[in-house]
């Protein structure tokens, strides 16, 4: 079986721990304080029911003083009102408060992932770092869920020792009275030290026991997560519409019932998790099941005989029957949230890895002037990605302003994408520099130069939200505004055709009357967000890939007044988009290796470009 990760010392559990109890504390003190206001509350109270009612079974044995009977009867009875009333609020202010707790704990890896640098976001090993994390949260609940619930029972079980210690104590020190010669050796001190160490060894030893087993489960995570990749994808696969065809046609339902219903996949009646149930934690269990009965033994038996012996009387036998009886299960919670809180150190040591994820970009402060031209100009760049030797990008050096409307061409891998990447800097230059204006956009606000971007990516993705939204990426927008840009785009078809206008919700996903969008259709809802952001500079990658012929006719035929006056930058496989640009730049190997408009790069028989010319258009001649 492969450990999830190295063991942690207890030390270094303990650090870990206390540094996430200071994130929640940070991001949700609201959270946590009413937790821990309820958890003194719920948990202290139940001692003044114990010992109230030791009071009035005393009363009723003895016979005493009918007054104080009455009176200790109402005071509990009042008490027991206005403390479960008190508890019921408390509890379900609690409730609401915690009610999303699972979306503030995911929160804390979504701001995070939000504020990261891109060259981080991009990185495999960033997403297979938070997959782990959300697994492990999903799947077994480990990590700051699991810190979540252990400061709760670690305060519960410390109020629980405290308060029942305050009412044992005494159990010690009450002597059988010297009339009753049989039972006088339990006032021997020896005696009392001797229960009092079998007591916490029986306490102790239970919890460690349980802990043992679940310990199991936290080496076994990996297995774990696995099988549930197995389960989340074949278990629900008949489900999704997009392989709905491929099933039928292939009937690769049948590879799914093999890996659900194999007996030896990692949650089958042979799977690792059936065999360390029979075997270390259904052991390690049962034993700490059993040793804790022992504890009831003992207890039982000594406060039996101590009252037999004449030392308190049968209203006190409940009391500190009750009372040890909870200080038992308050150290055993105890022991048994440490042992939770060591072995969960390890998935919070991968959300603290996650969390520290380094920033890398230079942080500039200068602002974008505002003007009719803007100039970028490539200065000997060259780019590598993180952890690579190779260079996708070599001694780039290429200049041009923002009259010019630019198509970048070359075969896949030759560096267009990554040359766009740099000008938009979601990553930065590994050596030379992009200049926009004479200053290194680095120099520049890291915000305010993105907001002068307006990308539509070819692997976009659109909110199943009402069409206006998507358009203005928001809730609040000017109308008339996002009208024009969907008109601009194409869109003006399908836009009248919605009888809800702009508040039509696209897709199903929460709106059951939710339109859905052709690919055509979503990429031209993308251009209209593009162009509504109003910034400088427009950058289209693949703008036209989803489109059929006569729509994208249509767009090229109205390209200026999509675009109006500001830079536009193509990314394109198809060369016929080309000829509506006054400057074509053409890369192969991550070099730029020519540039030019149409007319002259076709006309060169011997360029990349006529290359890539024919090879298309020889699609369209035959």
């Amino acid at each position: 079986m492969k450990k999830n990760n190295k063991t942690l010392s207890l030390v270094e559990s303990f650090k870990i721990n206390i540094s996430g109890i200071k994130l929640l504390m940070n991001k949700y003190p609201k959270m946590l304080i009413s937790k821990i206001i309820y958890i003194i509350f719920s948990t202290l109270t139940p001692y003044i029911d114990i010992y109230l009612l030791a009071l009035i079974v005393d009363e009723l044995a003895l016979g005493k003083n009918k007054e104080r009977l009455y009176f200790l009867t109402i005071i509990t009875l009042v008490q027991l009102l206005v403390f479960s009333l008190i508890n019921a609020l408390l509890k379900s202010y609690v409730d609401t408060v915690c009610s999303d707790s699972y979306l503030k704990i995911n929160k804390v890896l979504s701001d995070k992932m939000l504020e990261m640098d891109f060259v981080n976001v991009d990185d495999i090993k960033t997403h297979e770092l938070l997959s782990t994390i959300a697994q492990n949260q999903n799947g077994g609940g480990w990590g700051l869920f699991h810190l979540l619930f252990d400061c709760e029972n670690l305060l519960s079980s410390l109020l629980t020792v405290i308060a029942g210690l305050g009412l044992t104590v005494t159990l010690f020190i009450r002597k059988v009275p010297s009339n009753n010669t049989d039972l006088q050796f339990l006032n021997m001190p020896l005696i009392s030290v001797l229960v009092i160490v079998l007591l916490l060894l029986v306490t102790f030893l239970s919890p460690i026991l349980q802990t043992k087993g679940s310990s199991y489960y936290a080496k076994a995570s990996n297995e774990h997560n696995l099988g549930n990749r197995f389960f989340s994808f074949f278990g629900f696969l008949g489900m999704r519409k997009k392989y709905a065809a491929d099933i039928r046609f292939y009937h690769t339902e049948k590879i799914c019932d093999y890996y659900n219903s194999n007996k030896e996949s990692t949650f089958g009646s042979n799977g690792l998790f059936s065999k360390l149930c029979k075997g270390p934690i259904g052991i390690y269990s049962a034993l700490g099941a059993a040793v804790s009965q022992i504890f009831i033994l003992i207890i039982y038996t000594y406060v039996g005989l101590k009252a037999l012996g004449g030392a308190f009387g049968i209203g006190t036998v409940t009391q500190y029957i009750a009372a040890i009886t909870k200080v038992s299960t308050g150290l055993s919670l105890l022991v048994g949230t440490v042992g939770g809180m060591k072995n969960n150190a390890s998935f919070l040591k991968l959300i603290f890895d996650f969390l520290n994820i380094s920033s890398s970009v230079r942080v500039g402060h200068k602002k974008i002037i505002n003007n009719q031209k803007y100039v970028f100009e490539f200065k000997n760049v060259y780019f590598k990605y993180p952890n690579t030797e190779e260079y996708v990008l070599k001694n780039i050096n290429v200049k041009f302003d923002s009259l010019e409307k630019i198509a970048v061409v070359g075969e896949n891998g030759s560096g267009k994408s990554t040359f766009i990447k740099l000008l938009c800097r979601l990553y930065d230059v590994s050596e030379g520099e992009i200049l926009l204006n004479g200053v290194d956009i680095r120099e520049y606000d890291y915000d305010e130069y993105l907001k002068a971007f307006a990308v539509v990516f070819q692997d976009f993705n659109l909110l199943a939200l009402p069409l206006g939204q998507n358009v203005a990426s928001g809730t609040n927008y000017d109308e008339d505004m996002v009208t024009n840009c969907l008109l601009k785009a194409g869109f003006k078809n399908r836009l009248d055709k919605m009888k809800d206008g702009l508040a039509t919700n696209i897709y199903k996903d929460i709106d059951k009357n939710g339109v859905e969008l052709s690919g055509g259709e979503a990429q031209k809802v993308a251009l209209a967000r593009a162009l509504y952001k109003n910034s400088p500079f427009i950058i289209l990658d693949e703008p036209t890939a989803a489109l059929d012929p006569i729509a994208e006719e249509e767009i090229y035929n109205n390209f200026n007044n999509i675009v109006e006056d500001k830079m536009a930058i193509y990314i394109s496989h198809r060369l016929s988009s080309c000829k509506f640009c006054n400057d074509i730049i053409v890369f192969d190997n991550g070099k730029i290796v020519e540039r030019g408009n149409h007319q002259e790069l076709v006309e060169n028989t011997n360029s990349k470009y006529y290359e890539l010319w024919e090879a298309q258009a020889k699609y369209y001649n035959n």
